[in-house]
């Protein structure tokens, strides 16, 4: 028979650390109560699946970058139309898009709000214990500008895989050079079919001639990213204009008070 006494020393062996620091009052309170065994172990167990949740919800929060204050739940759709929030609750609530490798890709004007649909599927999703990266298109295409001067870039994007969903925020502020263009051509090509892409852009399709310096590259780009994906296009007034007049007005009525 084991010695209660090896308890402490055990858990700590098997990383069972909230088990650890409460079995005792736990314990304590199933006699109290009288629990039957297979209730204390299901307490127990109960308890460190919800603190090992909670630890790697944080890491994999603080890992993806998202922008704060962009959850779904602070997105006015009422303000948007070409999106219904039926539409955008499923793709954050359900993941089978995410393991068949599937884009989703978001058009619109500046300010109409397809970065904060973005992150709010990002946030959504990581609960739901998906990885999520977020860049911008110019800050990756510069990481993987150096990746490939440092004869490295196979190996990054390599690294890369550990992502379920990548999220690439404002494609079509990409200058048009072949160096740029390239990398994130291979950006592309590399995910497609192994790992999903969530994109916005401000320039449909028909002008991503101005993003990639090759025609047939453009066109190469496009037919992957498509192959497998949901196209959403945001319109609306931009949210930036709206608070803007608001705050206008705002201060307008202080000053006639």
């Amino acid at each position: 028979m084991s010695n209660i006494a090896s308890l402490p020393i055990l858990l700590k062996e098997l990383k069972l650390t909230n088990i650890a620091r409460h079995w005792e009052s736990v314990a304590q309170k199933a006699i109290d109560e009288q629990w039957l065994p297979q209730q204390y172990l299901a307490e127990l167990c109960e308890q460190e699946a919800g603190e090992r949740y909670q630890k790697r919800l944080h890491r994999h929060l603080q890992e993806a970058q998202l922008p704060p204050a962009k959850q779904l739940s602070q997105f006015d759709f009422g303000a948007t139309n070409g999106v219904h929030k039926n539409q955008i609750m499923a793709l954050a609530q359900q993941r089978q898009w995410v393991t068949q490798r599937e884009n989703v890709l978001l058009f619109g004007a500046s300010g109409v709000g397809k970065t904060h649909l973005a992150c709010g599927i990002g946030y959504a999703l990581i609960e739901k214990n998906v990885r999520v990266k977020f860049t911008t298109a110019t800050g990756i295409v510069q990481d993987l500008q150096r990746a490939k001067a440092n004869l490295c870039l196979a190996e990054v994007l390599t690294r890369m895989d550990k992502y379920d969903v990548i999220i690439v925020d404002d494609i079509g502020y990409i200058k048009k050079t072949s160096q740029e263009t390239q990398v994130l051509f291979e950006l592309i090509a590399h995910r497609y079919e192994t790992g999903s892409l969530i994109i916005t852009s401000n320039q449909p399709f028909s002008a991503w001639d101005q993003i990639f310096d090759d025609n047939m590259m453009t066109v190469a780009a496009i037919d992957r990213l498509v192959h497998h994906a949901t196209i959403l296009d945001v319109g609306g007034e931009s949210f930036r204009k709206r608070a803007s007049i608001n705050r206008s007005a705002k201060q307008g009525k202080s000053k006639e008070i």
